[in-house]
């Protein structure tokens, strides 16, 4: 069975590229949602539907006075690189330790769906730090039993920085310049992918009631997804 719309989600990561993407779907079909956000984020859409938690991701409870409410669904878009944490420890704390204290949050909370943003190459084994500690990071959310959890791995990004007044990020322009006129050529699951691509695989993986306990969808899939009607 499909829930065309949740009715409450929990979005954590509103203010990145994925997640404003997110966002501005869930606003338009008229869903509740409830932000965790590290910082007051004033840029945010004013909307009725829009009600922003400002958490402490180290803290018991995330800091917060009072739970949130109970929700349908939730959406984990926290990420950042280890050159704008300004160390590997730094990294971890958010890539690792924030994404799973929601999660576990939400979990505690009933919360049966969860689609969280992981990274490709995501290996717990990897000898790669970054794709290490995302690969840990998803056996962690496997550990917490969700009835339903999609994993998204996307390549590089391609999106809009400006508009959230965000720095753009030198190697995501390079490569989606180089990578342009060959493109053709390029394994689909290695190309670039548009971050509203992503948000809307998110989005219709939530919508889903009848889904699978678990799903990793690599780049090329989270594409073919995204040009769906339906999950």
């Amino acid at each position: 069975m499909t829930n065309p719309v949740p009715q409450r989600l929990w979005l954590a990561g509103a203010t990145g590229l994925i997640g404003r993407e997110v966002l501005d779907l869930a606003l338009q079909n008229r869903c509740e949602v409830h932000a965790l956000l590290r910082r007051a984020a004033p840029e945010l859409p004013n909307s009725p539907h829009l009600h922003a938690h400002q958490v402490d991701f180290a803290a018991p409870t995330l800091g917060l006075s009072s739970p949130l409410p109970a929700a349908d669904a939730l959406i984990i878009c926290l990420g950042t690189t280890i050159k704008v944490a300004g160390s590997q420890e730094a990294f971890r704390a958010l890539d690792f330790g924030a994404v799973l204290a929601v999660a576990s949050a939400a979990r505690e909370a009933g919360v049966s769906r969860c689609a969280v943003v992981s990274a490709l190459g995501a290996d717990p084994a990897s000898g790669v730090f970054y794709n290490r500690v995302k690969g840990e990071m998803e056996q962690a959310l496997m550990a917490l039993n969700f009835p339903q959890l999609l994993i998204a791995r996307p390549s590089l990004l391609v999106g809009d920085r400006a508009r959230l007044g965000q720095p753009a990020r030198a190697g995501e322009q390079w490569a989606e310049r180089l990578s342009r006129p060959l493109r053709g050529l390029i394994p689909a699951r290695w190309r670039p992918i548009a971050a509203s691509a992503v948000a809307r695989a998110l989005w219709l993986s939530v919508t889903n009631e009848s889904g699978p306990r678990l799903r990793i969808l690599e780049s090329d899939q989270l594409q073919a997804l995204a040009g769906t009607q339906a999950c």
